[in-house]
């Protein structure tokens, strides 16, 4: 999920940040490793782009929906099979993840932060376009999502993601911060498509536990994920 909220920013940018070193709703840099210590303040101290898009609402039990964020391989799977987008999502370690959207973003992403209410990723990938080529770069982005009642009054959760990214290439830099005005518009409607995925997931995962277990039970590449949806497939 970071992956995709991520590369929507890739081609749009704005001036860098100039501020403190390290951002302050992180925990002290020293609880990093080196390399991630040195990727967040290189992101957080030069990023290109900076925006807040909140998503359609999951219609699901913040439990089970916590349980797709948290196991993002298990909702790409998903939304294929429920023939919702093609991107694929694979763990690679601890919290760590790699991901293809089909398109031509690759990359991995870390995730820094859990807690109630967010979960803060870092991500490093790339691009690669007919016009421009391979483009680079990294990004912190911030998930934060909270249980409300909705517009019938049925629980629902919210979602929000505020992104910092930075682009490597100073020439698609440049013409991304010449044509932000033009297609931020098109950015925010693509990232409301990524939480579209996992709130849709989430509700299909609540309203038919039966249909997603048996399928969950058959995915043969998911072995691994069974115990962690135990509390939703007894």
């Amino acid at each position: 999920m970071g992956l995709a909220l991520a590369f929507v920013w890739f081609l749009l940018a704005r001036v860098a940040h100039a501020g403190e070193e390290f951002p302050s709703f992180l925990p002290g840099a020293d609880q990093f490793p080196p390399d991630v210590r040195s990727e967040i303040i290189s992101v957080w101290t030069d990023y290109t782009l900076t925006r807040v898009v909140a998503g359609r609402p999951a219609r699901a039990p913040l439990e089970i929906y916590r349980l797709f964020v948290d196991h993002p391989d298990v909702t790409a799977a998903a939304s294929r099979h429920l023939g919702l987008a093609k991107y694929r999502v694979e763990p690679v370690g601890p919290d760590r993840f790699a991901a293809d959207d089909g398109e031509g973003a690759k990359g991995t992403y870390r995730v820094l932060v859990h807690d109630d209410r967010r979960r803060i990723m870092l991500t490093r990938g790339s691009h690669e376009g007919r016009i421009l080529g391979r483009i680079g770069g990294a990004s912190l982005t911030i998930l934060s999502f909270e249980l409300r009642a909705g517009s019938e009054g049925a629980p629902e959760v919210a979602q929000q993601v505020e992104s910092f990214v930075r682009i490597d290439n100073p020439v698609a830099a440049f013409f991304a911060r010449l044509l932000l005005p033009l297609f931020s518009g098109y950015a925010d409607r693509k990232i409301a498509e990524t939480f579209d995925v996992t709130a849709r997931v989430s509700e299909w995962a609540a309203r038919e536990p039966t249909a997603f277990c048996a399928w969950l039970a058959g995915s043969d590449g998911l072995p691994a994920r069974r115990v962690s949806f135990s509390s939703l497939c007894r």
